[in-house]
């Protein structure tokens, strides 16, 4: 039922201090996601840093309900493992550029669907990872390599009637984006969106600190571009 494509597939080590386990782990995500028939969906996101208040300061009781938890890449494969074990929620992911210890340590219980398009109750979830090309490191792009990749995917989107949510690391090119040539978006980004509008294009990559919300949002057209570094939750209506 999903549409595989390659994938890079990173080495090589970093460092991180794994928090003890809970024992909660949940690993039965088709379990849960057939339990997903709620109007709204509360999704947690994370991106690119370690939230001290979702892992060594964390207190179940500040963040409610968690149906869906989706990370934009560059944090440390035990941090999702914590978040898919304290909250029990179905939890995909996308890799960064600087995640380079998945292929040796993936988080337990989660999926990697870059180069897929899943379903999670009503929502239909499309993965892209990686940035830009810069130096040549693990999950960078070319421009025409990430063309050439969402080309391929366009059949199954079209088969599907489209996409909900498009889950990134870096975001489209002029929106969110910088100069430099690590961060800037990629172009076919954006003609994703004129094609499908999906209702969020979710992405990381782009570091910066926000005193409201709001300032992580950008519309164009019906879609939200949302930069999910750190962390945000959100409510997806059901259409």
């Amino acid at each position: 039922m999903i549409f595989n494509v390659n994938r890079v597939r990173p080495t090589g080590n970093n460092t991180f201090s794994p928090r003890p386990s809970t024992g909660r782990l949940n690993t039965d995500n088709q379990k849960r996601e057939s339990n997903l028939t709620i109007n709204a969906m509360r999704i947690l996101c994370v991106a690119d840093k370690v939230v001290p208040a979702l892992y060594e300061n964390f207190d179940r009781g500040q963040f409610g309900r968690i149906d869906l938890i989706l990370s934009c890449g560059d944090v440390p494969p035990e941090y999702l493992s914590f978040l898919k074990g304290v909250f029990g929620a179905p939890l995909y992911y996308i890799l960064g550029n600087h995640d380079i210890r998945y292929g040796q340590s993936p988080p337990e219980g989660c999926m990697d669907i870059h180069g897929r398009l899943v379903r999670c109750g009503s929502l239909k979830i499309l993965g892209l990872a990686g940035s830009r090309w810069y130096n040549g490191g693990p999950n960078q792009y070319h421009e025409w390599q990430m063309r050439r990749l969402v080309w391929r995917l366009r059949p199954r989107l079209w088969w599907k009637k489209g996409v909900d949510i498009v889950l990134t690391h870096a975001p489209p090119r002029h929106i969110h984006d910088q100069e430099d040539p690590c961060h800037r978006g990629f172009a076919i980004y954006r003609r994703l969106i004129d094609w499908y509008r999906p209702r969020y294009f979710l992405h990381g990559h782009i570091h910066r600190g926000f005193a409201d919300d709001n300032e992580r949002i950008t519309s164009v057209g019906t879609t939200q571009v949302i930069n999910c570094f750190g962390h945000y939750i959100f409510e997806s209506q059901d259409s």
